[in-house]
């Protein structure tokens, strides 16, 4: 599948835009912009990582990977945040696979280069921890979601966390991938959908998904999307300067 036409501005991604102006530079000379394709990984598990991903138009998933093959999403990373927090949190590798679940664009740097500028401990630093603690609150809500709520209720999550990670309201994705993304049956993925369809929330064609009614979609999601939202706007909201 082509990779559509996607403006290249490292600044699309919000923690490179929320950087200091001296950092943003020095952090940005050193990355290179890189089209990523439809169901490309970016990392497997328990392999060394070479590169963070700033994705700008592209959405990653993370997938936790069983034994017999069967997978499912831990969280979903788009142009909030960036792939391959493992790096900077000192553990180099993941038991969780990264696969591009939207093709698009991101701009990569190198393991070691973002490690020196971690290693700073300047703002760069503090941003990349208040991101991974809210990474972390996607894992564990995508948990209790799986766990607990309906899969119509899942699915309007894992929409709206999509949307919210993307420019514009469309998603170009086949049922089988939001599947086995959110590890259950095609079948039900189908139901789920037809029925979000008819109630006017959402238009369905063959692999795009149009939200047309967001606050309705907001409506039938469970209180998953809220909390996670909330977290992400506490803890990446623009901070006053000096404040870490």
């Amino acid at each position: 599948m082509a990779i559509p036409q996607e403006p290249r501005d490292p600044l699309a991604n919000h923690l490179l835009a929320a950087l200091p102006p001296s950092e943003q530079e020095r952090w940005i000379a050193q990355m290179e912009y890189t089209p990523l394709q439809l169901g490309q990984v970016l990392y497997e598990s328990g392999r060394p990582q070479t590169h963070v991903y700033f994705p700008t138009t592209a959405i990653v998933s993370l997938l936790y990977v069983m034994e017999d093959g069967a997978s499912a999403e831990i969280a979903v990373v788009g142009c909030e945040g960036v792939v391959g927090v493992a790096i900077f949190m000192g553990g180099e590798t993941t038991p969780s696979r990264a696969v591009v679940q939207s093709a698009g664009g991101c701009h990569r740097l190198r393991a070691a280069a973002l490690k020196t500028e971690f290693n700073r401990y300047a703002e760069g630093m503090h941003l990349l921890l208040r991101y991974t603690q809210a990474l972390l609150t996607q894992m564990a809500q995508t948990a209790v979601c799986n766990r607990h709520h309906l899969l119509e209720q899942q699915l309007c999550r894992w929409l709206l966390l999509s949307l919210d990670r993307i420019p514009g309201d469309e998603l170009v994705m086949t049922q089988e991938l939001i599947a086995n993304m959110l590890g259950v049956r095609r079948e039900g993925v189908t139901e789920a959908a037809l029925k979000l369809q008819r109630q006017g929330l959402i238009e369905y064609t063959r692999g795009h998904i149009k939200v047309i009614d967001r606050p309705g979609l907001e409506g039938r999601s469970c209180e998953c999307y809220a909390v996670v939202k909330r977290e992400y706007d506490r803890l990446l909201a623009p901070r006053p300067p000096g404040r870490n």
